[in-house]
């Protein structure tokens, strides 16, 4: 009889009992690919787990990863879980003061990390007493390996911590990235989990057996991804890196990945630069198929499908190869996806399933499907999964998602859980034709004018970024008698913009500066303005000759904005910005 899977870590039995493979997962480490069987992956799982015990871990302890995407996180993983320990993820980026934190508020005892420089970060966060092994050899440190090892001799078994640990017990805890102030720990359940990627497995159509995956594994979107991949069966592939997807991915040829949508806007703005170098017929078919993409619909009648199956063939196929020429579905998540990309990805036979969810909520709540998707919306709610708009427009959800709270803070579990289970997400959102679910915005992320008028900045924000002379953008204006815009250029598409109009371009820092450069971001900026309400146009912009990164603060691990980040290092511009709106405005009143 098959292993019913009712905690994470019955996957492995699963994948023995179902999909046992020789590629179960591979990865990318120095430029050199690994891989592992489904039985080699089982067995160092199992050999971990004892080695655990051997140090005195089980259920209930607090074991920590912090790593990139590699197979040895996942073995980690699996070793920890099988417990009844907690396993506490860490992003590779946390700031010392952050790993200190979660490292205390947690209790951890042991931590993994991938190389020299993690381990560094984790000696220097000085927390006494831990236990800390590494993946890379590392001088003076142990390796993971030899934990391991030691389990293989150990007469332990095994059966009786996996008999011990209940679907309702805590799998994870993960520390939301501390946009709002201090890290808060969320404690997913392994039903959490398990619940999600058993109702996700509609997103993935038959035939599914490759999968690329570059998102970072400390979030709880592509952790939840790769279980449900496991359950499905399909064999997983690490990139190296960001900078390598390109060539792991033509490499592997995917069936399917998972992304953010800045990396398809950049994908995209890729593909627009090489179809504006076009000359002649070329050009021509180019933006004739790139016309048909924009008004993409499934509905559309057999004229339109006719003639994009044209397209398909002179102009998108070419798109097709780029992603390795198997894909055949992206699942976006994390941010909101911009519904003109969702419909140029479309009928470019590459379908783009948006979804929406927050750690919180393990993390699907409602995602596009094949014969449920409505561009613009984040698509209907998964099995199980409640749904419903307070009066305020905030997004409530209930149901076998939901965290089981905030580790030690009874108090603020209460604030975001309510009576009734209902999560409050802090969303702005409503249903469309009683069912698709359409962001609008972040709760705490609009703002009031001086006048007194509600802002959404996400959706301002989105329509500037179709620009290809814009790669980021954040709109402000709290108590300010208008909104404005912090805007950093696209720099490569701008170089060329320059070079037509004859403009010398030095460096970013002076090229922000350039008159002529000024108006043409604002003439931008205003055209789009005309799509919305006379309160919401953005009136003033200040370009920024540097890109916002993880790196620099500005962005969280998903690639958000760090919006109080973002105002603080720019707090002095700002303020210049709006006095000398006021003295301009003093001096034509004169």
């Amino acid at each position: 009889m098959a292993t019913a899977v009712t905690r994470v870590f019955d996957l492995l039995q699963h994948s023995l009992e179902k999909f046992p493979k020789n590629n179960f997962l591979s990865d990318k480490i120095g430029g050199k690919w690994r891989t592992f069987s489904t039985s080699q992956f089982c067995e160092a799982v199992n050999n971990l787990s004892k080695g655990l015990v051997a140090q005195g871990v089980g259920k209930g302890s607090k074991v920590a990863v912090m790593s990139p995407n590699r197979i040895e996180w996942n073995i980690t993983d699996f070793a920890i879980n099988q417990l009844g320990a907690f396993q506490v993820p860490l992003y590779p980026t946390l700031a010392e003061h952050d790993i200190s934190f979660i490292l205390k508020d947690a209790g951890v005892s042991v931590v993994f990390v991938a190389n020299s420089e993690l381990y560094e970060k984790i000696i220097k966060a000085g927390v006494e007493g831990l236990k800390i092994y590494t993946f890379d050899a590392v001088p003076g440190a142990a390796g993971w390996e030899e934990l391991a090892r030691n389990g293989r001799s150990a007469q332990i078994d095994l059966d009786a911590y996996r008999a011990a640990v209940r679907p309702e017990d805590v799998l994870t805890l993960i520390y939301t990235s501390g946009t709002t102030g201090t890290p808060k720990g969320v404690m997913l359940t392994h039903a959490n989990l398990v619940q999600n990627f058993l109702n996700s497995a509609i997103i993935l159509p038959e035939g599914i057996e490759t999968a690329l995956s570059f998102l970072p594994l400390s979030h709880i979107f592509e952790r939840m991804v790769i279980y449900l991949y496991l359950y499905s069966g399909v064999s997983i592939s690490y990139a190296e890196s960001m900078e390598t997807i390109v060539a792991d991915i033509q490499h592997i040829k995917p069936h399917v990945f998972t992304t953010v949508p800045r990396l398809l806007e950049k994908v995209y703005d890729k593909i627009m630069e090489k179809g504006k170098a076009l000359t002649g017929a070329k050009r021509g078919i180019f933006f004739w198929s790139l016309n048909l993409a924009n008004v993409f619909d499934m509905d559309k009648g057999w004229w339109y499908r006719t003639k994009l199956s044209v397209a398909r063939k002179l102009v998108f196929k070419k798109w097709q190869e780029a992603l390795g020429g198997n894909i055949r579905v992206i699942i976006s998540g994390g941010a909101a996806l911009n519904p003109k990309l969702a419909r140029i990805f479309w009928a470019a036979g590459l379908p783009v399933f948006e979804g929406y969810g927050l750690t919180e909520t393990s993390p699907v709540i409602a995602v596009n499907r094949f014969g449920e998707t409505k561009f613009g919306t984040v698509g209907p709610a998964l099995n199980g999964v409640e749904i419903r708009i307070a009066p305020d427009g905030e997004i409530l959800t209930r149901g076998h998602h939901i965290m089981k709270g905030y580790y030690n803070k009874p108090e603020l579990t209460a604030e975001a859980i309510d009576s009734e289970g209902w999560f409050h997400t802090g969303d702005i959102g409503e249903l469309m034709d009683g069912k698709f679910l359409k962001i609008t915005d972040r709760k705490k992320e609009m703002f009031k004018t001086a006048g007194g008028k509600y802002v959404a900045p996400q959706i301002l924000e989105n329509k500037f970024k179709e620009s290809p002379l814009i790669e980021q953008v954040m709109v402000l204006g709290e108590n300010r008698k208008f909104p404005s815009a912090l805007v950093v250029p696209a720099f490569e598409a701008l170089k060329n913009w320059c070079a037509k109009k004859g403009i010398t371009y030095v460096s970013s820092d002076d090229i922000v500066q350039n008159d002529q450069v000024k108006s043409r971001y604002m003439e931008l900026i205003t055209a789009y303005n005309q799509e919305f309400g006379r309160w919401e146009q953005v009136k003033q912009i200040i370009l920024l000759p540097k890109e916002w990164s993880i790196d620099g603060g500005e962005l969280t691990p998903k690639l958000s904005l760090k919006r109080k980040v973002i105002l603080e290092k720019n707090k002095e511009k700002i303020e210049k910005l709006y006095e000398d709106a006021e003295r301009n405005k003093a001096a034509a009143n004169h």
